[in-house]
């Protein structure tokens, strides 16, 4: 994913899977098995929203370029 934006990852005790949020790309969250997995998926499921966004002349947000993990 270029430019880097922050995840966000947390584990759902309701859901028993890691969720891994893009917080500056509406809506684009993903999940998995483990943190890891949930990472890859949420770089993918952000290249789709990033690629929809330029696709319709959208604007790109900034990045912010920091990670976390809760």
């Amino acid at each position: 994913m270029n430019p880097r934006y922050r995840i966000e990852v947390t584990w759902s005790a309701e859901d028993q899977v890691w969720v891994a949020d893009v917080p500056e790309l509406a809506f684009c969250s993903a999940h998995g098995p483990t943190p890891h997995e949930a990472v890859a998926e949420v770089e993918l499921a952000a290249e789709a929203w990033l690629d929809a966004a330029r696709a319709t002349g959208r604007a790109l947000p900034q990045p912010s370029g920091s990670a976390r993990q809760a």
